[in-house]
C-alpha cells in the first residue's frame, strides 16, 4: 500500500535557483501518476525528492499518513527507474536483476523470482548474456526487471523511455502497464512527452514554471 500527500513542497539549490514552488498533490494507492511538462520544470527535482535523494528546503511528503521527510531511501519502501539504466556492464542480466538479494532471499528464491520476472519482461533467453550484448528495447527491460525484484509499494520512474524509438516506446509502454497492473503498486513517471503521458496515466499532473498547472484525469480515455 502507498498512497502519497505532498504539502507545501518547495527545492531551492545552495545557488539560489528555485526549481520546485509550493507543489500540493495527494497520489491514491496503486494509482498511476504521470509527472508531464517540458525540461527544467523540476519534475525529476520532484521525485527525487520523493525518493529521499535530495533533502526538501520546505514542506512535508507523507507515505501512507507516515512523515518521510527524515528517512533515507532505503526506508521509504521504493524502487526506481532512470533514464539511464545504469545497468552493470560486467554483470550477466541474472546478476544485474539479483543483485544486492543476498540479505533479502536465499538462492533458490532469489531464482524463483527472477524467473518469474524474466517471463513477464520476455527476457528469459536473455538472462545469460552481458549489457552490451543486448539492444537498447532490452536493456531497459532488465533495468524495470532490478527494479520489480524489490516487490515494492512504490516505484518511480525517471523517463525511462527518452533514449528509445517509437517503435520500442509503445511496446515498452504496453509492458510498463502491465508491470503496474501485476504489481499492484503505486507508480510515479516523468516524462515531457504528451503521447506517453495519455497512453499511459491514470491522472496527468502537468508542471510549468516549477508549479503544478493541471491536473488531467486521464482514466476515461485509456
Amino acid at each position: 500500500m502507498a498512497m502519497i500527500e505532498i504539502r507545501n513542497l518547495s527545492k531551492r539549490y545552495e545557488n539560489g535557483k528555485l526549481v520546485l514552488d509550493n507543489i500540493n498533490l495527494v497520489i491514491n494507492d496503486r494509482e498511476f501518476i504521470v509527472i508531464q511538462g517540458p525540461s527544467g520544470v523540476g519534475k525529476t527535482s520532484l521525485i527525487r525528492l520523493i525518493a529521499g535523494l535530495e533533502p526538501i528546503t520546505s514542506g512535508e511528503i507523507y507515505f501512507d499518513h507516515q512523515l518521510v521527510n527524515d528517512l533515507l531511501p532505503s526506508e521509504r519502501g521504493i524502487a526506481m527507474v532512470f533514464q539511464s539504466d545504469a545497468l552493470f556492464p560486467n554483470l550477466s542480466v541474472y546478476d544485474n536483476i539479483a543483485f544486492g538479494l543476498a540479505d533479502l532471499y536465499n538462492k533458490n528464491e532469489v531464482k524463483k523470482h527472477i524467473d518469474e520476472i524474466a517471463e513477464l519482461l520476455e527476457i528469459k533467453e536473455l538472462i545469460d548474456r552481458k549489457p552490451r550484448q543486448l539492444s537498447a528495447g532490452q536493456q531497459q527491460r532488465v533495468a524495470l526487471g532490478r527494479a520489480m525484484i524489490r516487490k515494492a509499494s512504490l516505484y518511480l520512474m525517471d523517463e525511462p523511455l527518452s533514449s528509445l524509438d517509437n517503435k520500442l516506446k509503445n511496446e515498452m509502454c504496453k509492458l510498463i502497464l502491465k508491470i503496474h497492473k501485476k504489481m499492484e503498486a503505486t507508480t510515479i513517471y516523468v516524462t515531457h512527452d504528451e503521447n506517453e503521458a495519455r497512453y499511459l496515466a491514470d491522472r496527468i499532473v502537468v508542471i510549468n514554471d516549477n508549479k503544478i498547472d493541471a491536473i488531467i484525469d486521464n482514466r476515461s480515455s485509456k
